[in-house]
């Protein structure tokens, strides 16, 4: 077999779901991302890994037999709107590089191990991040899932049967409720990395994040007749809404985004029926996330108010901080060495979704422009070995 790398892996699937700026836009169970699924199905039957897919849409790639204290690595393979290159696949190949390294080294693993391609990380599609890890370890309820509607309009049960998937079926994974460890390999999505002089570096934590969605309602009206007193529009309020999240972020040291707004009707010379906004909220502490959600709902109750309009507020998903498991981080400490740093991460992953299930841990490859989920998302062909490797040593140490 040839040598695999990470970089050649990735030329590969380069072409699949990419957008002519250069950007990708992969969503779960779409053609593109279906192709993807079908790619790691190729390449992982290459390393004659045993194929299973769960009725949570994740793929499990076996080596040898599944079993209980199973060693897991992988990563998914769907994007954001507008995604880079490197976030989800980068940590799929590094899997499956790993694997190809230990066999050419005649590496015979004691326990059950699997590489697995988690299911609709981002929630772009369903919008529930972290999808599959979240219905294989239980943390989302078959019912609450059913009831999940894609972007398209897609219901979860149609979009799982179109994809051979029996719905009915969705439940807690045993082998993976009963499992060791997950690794998690990454792109950095920040420049934590850039400046350190180190290819890669070790997760201490996720910090702590929340989705909340607002429905702000209003009159739709003609946008040429009605004067601006009579006028009950309710992008007005989301307009303060999203100034008024800006500001408490910047006093209160957080993050805030508000990257996803509809408008209806949507004419260009109507005025709004209602308008409806997503909220991104993350910080080192959770106390400090939920007091700037509390803070930017009360303004935009105000505001709507104002313009004699009515808002909802519903929390769409929550995971609070969590830090990975300390022995597991020690240990890969000890495998790659005292000085490689240890970063914290406002970004979330399913491996920090599976942190409550069982012991997990993350490895980053830097990042030097810092930048994800955009275009700008990079990492070098030599760091990405780098990572590759540094995964194959801390697997090759946890599956003796």
């Amino acid at each position: 077999m040839t040598t695999w790398t990470a970089a050649a892996l990735l030329d590969e699937i380069a072409g699949i779901g990419r957008n002519e700026d250069g950007s990708y836009s992969r969503f779960c169970f779409r053609p593109d991302e279906v192709a993807l699924r079908e790619w790691f199905v190729a390449k992982a039957t290459e390393l004659a890994l045993t194929i299973v897919t769960d009725m949570n849409a994740n793929i499990w790639a076996w080596w040898g037999m599944p079993g209980p204290e199973a060693v897991l690595t992988g990563s998914h393979l769907d994007s954001v709107p507008g995604g880079g290159a490197y976030d989800g696949p980068l940590g799929v190949v590094s899997s499956l590089v790993a694997v190809a390294k230990m066999k050419e080294a005649g590496v015979e693993p004691s326990k059950p191990f699997a590489v697995v391609a988690m299911a609709d990380e981002e929630g772009a599609r369903f919008g529930m991040p972290c999808l599959g890890s979240r219905l294989a370890s239980g943390k989302l309820s078959k019912d609450d899932a059913r009831r999940l509607v894609a972007r398209d309009g897609q219901s979860l049960p149609d979009a799982w049967r179109e994809a051979g998937l029996d719905p009915d079926l969705i439940e807690p994974d045993d082998v993976l409720l009963d499992a060791s460890c997950f690794i998690e390999l990454h792109v950095e999505q920040g420049r934590g990395l850039a400046d350190l002089g180190h290819p890669v570096a070790i997760a201490t934590a996720v910090r702590p994040h929340g989705r909340w969605r607002a429905e702000f309602t209003g009159q739709g009206n003609h946008a040429g007749t009605t004067l601006i007193p009579d006028r009950h529009d309710p992008v007005i309020p989301v307009a303060e809404t999203i100034l008024a999240s800006r500001e408490a972020a910047e006093r209160e040291g957080c993050v805030t985004t508000v990257g996803r707004i509809n408008v209806e009707p949507g004419g260009t010379n109507v005025i709004a029926s209602t308008t409806t906004m997503w909220l991104d909220c993350r910080a080192e502490d959770p106390d400090t996330v939920t007091k700037v959600v509390e803070e930017i709902q009360k303004i935009s109750a105000e505001a709507a108010d104002k313009q004699g309009c009515q808002v909802v507020w519903a929390r769409e998903s929550w995971t609070d901080r969590t830090a990975f498991d300390d022995d597991l981080r020690h240990r890969m400490l000890q495998v790659l060495g005292e000085e490689t740093p240890q970063l914290s991460t406002g970004a979330g992953h399913d491996a920090a979704t599976l942190a409550a299930t069982m012991p997990t841990g993350m490895l980053f490859v830097r990042n030097p422009t810092g930048a994800s989920h955009c275009p700008a998302e990079s990492a070098s062909d030599e760091d990405c070995e780098a990572g590759a490797e540094a995964l194959r040593a801390v697997l090759e140490e946890l599956v003796k």
